[in-house]
């Protein structure tokens, strides 16, 4: 991750491609993002491996039709099936073990799917120039909250821009895929939350900050009119913990055409329910309340509220039985993070270094369960995590590489 590359590496491909890698770092001289969500593809360069074979294999990916560019231990691509196919036939014959690897996976069809959903899986989310596409990986949401109050930030006064803009970058470079930018508290929310206004002054200089930040910006808002003031900014997922309690939220994001994030806050389920079917009829309802605002349905994300409105049983349930959400048909976010639950479990409730294994553990599970996206604080581990748990349950991003 954020390793630099040497001056004058190509970066080839179409114009549109070529205009995506450039955003993710994969120029010479320049920051490589070996994880970012710009880049449909990613295969490990073995220490040991001649980078210059690797570098000269991206006038191939060029005459393929292919945007190749290549980090000091990983090659990044994006491009279309069947000329990432093409690419993979020449690649084979190259001669070179480790990059015939690698061809013969994408002649195979391997890396193909890449630019679009896994067999079974949501349809890909669009965000201006990203692309999200399921059921080969987790993405990973790194948190940045710039509010008073915040557990997780030890109950400290406003941090300045600066640090919050430190702090984005510093999730980008240990791994998150998507960096999700909060200006309110829960505590702050617990006491009737703040005016929009005094939100949009804390969030939207930040935004402003991070106009380089080669990865997908998340805002957490529940607001319409502070969502579209940080769309005009940039294009941004919306985090609504409200689930469109406020239906201008989802007018502007059906005007933005932007991704939305619905949250179970758990506070109107019927306790007599079965939890999971609790959520997912408060979930479906969130998603005619979007559709109804004119959000596509594919552009919505499902989270299920860990530590909304659940007790510490019901949170752990949730989370084994996650993957039962999928009959929405939408993707799943999975926010465990150094929430309550996981203090309880592990027997140190106010101690946020010793909730790490129990986010972990969260994390790993949720994952197993079927999460599609995770939003945690603690990266690098975290990030390191889900890659590990993407291994270990055969998700195509990892399995299909080491089976070659």
């Amino acid at each position: 991750m954020g390793a630099p590359l040497p001056r004058g590496l190509p970066v080839t491909g179409p114009a549109d491609v070529r205009r995506r890698l450039v955003a993710c770092g994969a120029t010479g001289g320049a920051r490589f993002a070996a994880r970012a969500a710009t880049a449909w593809g990613e295969w490990p360069v073995p220490l040991g491996g001649s980078r210059a074979v690797w570098a000269r294999a991206a006038g191939d990916a060029q005459r393929a039709g292919a945007g190749w560019a290549v980090g000091r231990d990983r090659v990044l691509w994006s491009g279309e099936g069947d000329r990432l196919r093409s690419l993979g036939a020449t690649l084979a014959r190259c001669g070179d073990p480790d990059l015939s690897a690698l061809g013969r996976w994408l002649a195979a069809g391997g890396g193909a799917p890449a630019g679009g959903a896994a067999p079974g899986a949501p349809a890909p989310l669009k965000c201006g120039p990203y692309r999200l596409a399921f059921g080969h990986k987790t993405y990973v949401v790194g948190i940045v909250n710039r509010a008073i109050g915040s557990f997780s930030d030890g109950c400290q006064g406003l941090p300045s821009v600066a640090r919050t803009v430190d702090a984005a970058w510093a999730a980008w470079r240990g791994g998150a895929d998507i960096v999700d930018v909060g200006a309110e508290s829960s505590a702050e929310r617990d006491l009737g939350g703040i005016d929009p206004g005094v939100e949009m002054a804390r969030l939207l200089p930040v935004l402003e900050a991070l106009a380089d930040l080669p990865a997908l910006l998340s805002v957490d808002t529940r607001h319409g009119a502070v969502a579209a003031a940080a769309l005009r900014i940039a294009p941004v997922l919306l985090n609504d913990v409200d689930a469109l309690a406020e239906r201008a939220l989802g007018e502007v994001a059906a005007v933005h055409r932007a991704p939305l994030v619905l949250m179970d806050g758990g506070s109107s389920r019927d306790n007599g329910a079965d939890l999971v079917d609790g959520i997912a009829a408060f979930l479906g309802e969130a998603l005619c309340r979007a559709e109804a605002a004119g959000v596509a349905r594919e552009q919505v994300v499902l989270d299920a509220g860990f530590g909304f409105g659940k007790s510490v049983a019901e949170d752990l349930q949730a989370t084994r039985r996650l993957g039962e959400l999928r009959r929405l048909g939408r993707p799943l976010l999975h926010a465990p993070s150094r929430k309550h639950a996981i203090g309880r479990v592990l027997g140190f409730p106010e101690s946020i270094p010793e909730r790490l294994p129990g986010t972990a553990a969260a994390v790993s599970v949720g994952i197993a369960a079927g999460a599609d996206l995770v939003r945690v604080h603690d990266l690098p581990w975290m990030a390191r995590v889900a890659r590990a748990t993407d291994a270990f349950v055969g998700r195509p991003s990892w399995s299909a590489i080491t089976a070659v």
